[in-house]
């Protein structure tokens, strides 16, 4: 019987854990304005190792098992600012939707960032003027 409680607040302690290190990373909801909690980092480089690299793998590489997840490293559809920063905000086919999450600087950050490493060369930026004229 004693170890249950010990079960039940091993995972009591781990929740608590895992719930500090995602408000660590979060801003603080205002729930008065029904806002999304949002990503807290603004580089493109945190931003795509928070969100991206779990599909798209470290390094742009992409991956396939259960899904198709597409390469990014040398990828020439980001050539134009205007297709990765829609699929970001907007999502498609297995691609979930990110604009609720990220503001329009963030989503500018995180396509930059994509378009400028894994062997992609774009030199154009995508601003957060172009982000929030992606959006639906």
């Amino acid at each position: 019987m004693l170890c249950r409680p010990r079960a039940a607040l091993s995972l009591a302690l781990a929740a608590i854990l895992s719930v500090a290190a995602v408000s660590a990373r979060a801003q603080p909801v205002d729930l008065r304005f029904g806002n999304p909690a949002r990503f807290l980092p603004q580089s493109g480089e945190a931003l795509y190792a928070d969100i991206c690299q779990g599909c798209h793998m470290p390094g742009g590489v992409g991956a396939a098992g259960a899904g198709s997840y597409p390469a990014l490293a040398r990828n020439p559809r980001l050539a134009s600012a205007a297709y990765p920063l829609f699929l970001v905000i907007n999502g498609r086919k297995g691609m979930p939707p990110f604009g609720d999450l990220l503001t329009d600087q963030q989503a500018a950050a995180v396509v930059n960032y994509v378009r400028t490493h894994f062997g992609n060369e774009f030199a154009d930026e995508a601003t957060a003027a172009d982000a929030k004229a992606a959006r639906k």
